[in-house]
């Protein structure tokens, strides 16, 4: 009798299903953080945050210290798509790469155009996308969404983490401390040499990862990029002289391991220390506040107009191709799906305003309302657009 054979799925399938649920966890958690602080329990959960817990604050532990592991894996996945995955030729790169290049630039513009001075310093908040929630509004969708246009979000939402590494490592570092910083440097030559020299134990990395952190969160640079370095440093190389299918890279092992108690403990644990804004004790006039409409707008309508007017226009140049059995319509509402800037908005708003809670509420006020209009709104037009399959699929 012949057997049934069930393929496996792909690395990919696998990670966009993951990042899908982590995404419908990390909306709960955001709407737990709301409820809280605007409940008894507000004053409560922020005294909390702010209990040191030895030299850091618990708010500063799970920015600094646990989002590093967050950034770590950033920084894997965009090594090892840029090395061995969709972003590893020039075709692959041109349509999400351009179109995450207008994702962040027209936001930036949209939020300049309602802020100057003190306040132009959040022009960075809503260039980001947040890859977990965006995918975890369109597992919603299901079948509805060809399985191209979520590698091109995906695809793009890794260019936008870059670019919003690359933002934080050069406008929103400290003053800087030269020896520490000095010390940073001698670690990550050591990690590049140990790689170099064929070291594949996870190990030593991560525990060099670890004086890494410190010395960068010491030296003024802000601590989280420690893990975008040292993802960098992580070989992609299998053991020589081993078969690959029973040898993976200690890159792939890593983010292996990361991706689960990223993905449903330390991204949900951010969102519930940073999406809870008191909006019971704030004025009236922080709903029309100048920080909030250029986050809000920058993210509903930039971010549309950034990447699918860029992804359009590459299109029609002829430089890329439209994404498989994807129409106009269908890379609108991905385009609006990119407007959700949950995570890495809420990050970049802790440096844009430190030590300012009332910008810091305007901003996430922002962030959650923009957020929230985005996600419905390319909900709702990703589940109306026509769907253009092929009569028949080979499987």
């Amino acid at each position: 009798m012949a057997q049934h054979r069930h393929a496996q799925p792909s690395a990919l399938r696998r990670f966009l299903d993951g990042q899908s649920s982590a995404g419908l966890v990390l909306m709960g958690a955001a709407a737990l953080a709301l409820v809280i602080a605007n409940s008894p329990l507000g004053p409560s959960y922020q005294a909390l945050l702010h209990t040191y817990v030895g030299p850091l604050s618990l708010g500063h532990w799970i920015n600094d210290g646990l989002m590093a592991a967050f950034f770590l894996l950033v920084g894997l996945e965009i090594k090892r798509e840029a090395l061995d995955g969709q972003l590893s030729t020039w075709s692959r790169r041109i349509l999400p790469g351009v179109a995450a290049a207008g994702g962040m630039a027209v936001p930036a513009l949209v939020f300049l155009s309602f802020n100057s001075g003190a306040t132009a310093n959040g022009w960075a908040i809503p260039a980001a996308t947040d890859i977990a929630f965006a995918l975890g509004v369109i597992s919603l969708l299901g079948k509805r969404v060809p399985a191209s246009l979520r590698v091109f979000l995906t695809a793009l939402a890794i260019i936008d983490d870059l670019g919003a590494v690359i933002i934080i490592a050069l406008f929103y570092t400290a003053g800087i401390s030269l020896p520490d910083l000095a010390g940073a440097a001698v670690v990550v030559a050591i990690l590049v040499g140990m790689n170099r020299f064929g070291v594949r134990r996870l190990t030593p990395y991560l525990l060099l990862g670890i004086v890494l952190w410190a010395l960068v969160l010491r030296s003024g640079v802000h601590a989280t990029l420690a893990g975008v370095i040292l993802a960098l440093t992580i070989p992609l190389q299998t053991t020589p002289g081993r078969p690959d299918a029973q040898n993976p890279s200690p890159l792939h092992r890593l983010e292996h391991a990361l991706h689960l108690p990223v993905g449903f403990l330390i991204v949900p644990i951010f969102g519930l220390a940073n999406a809870g804004v008191p909006f019971l004790g704030l004025p009236a006039e922080a709903l029309a506040a100048p920080v909030t409409l250029g986050v809000g707008l920058g993210l509903l309508i930039g971010k549309v107009v950034g990447v699918f007017g860029f992804s359009m226009l590459v299109i029609r140049l002829g430089l890329a191709d439209m994404p498989a059995y994807a129409g106009r319509l269908q890379m609108l509402g991905t385009a609006l799906l990119c407007g959700i800037g949950f995570t890495m908005s809420l990050f970049i708003t802790l440096l844009a305003f430190p030590g300012d809670p009332i910008l810091q509420a305007e901003a996430k006020i922002g962030i959650l309302g923009g957020s929230f209009l985005s996600g419905l709104l390319g909900y709702g037009l990703l589940r109306i657009a026509p769907q253009d399959w092929p009569a028949t699929t080979s499987r």
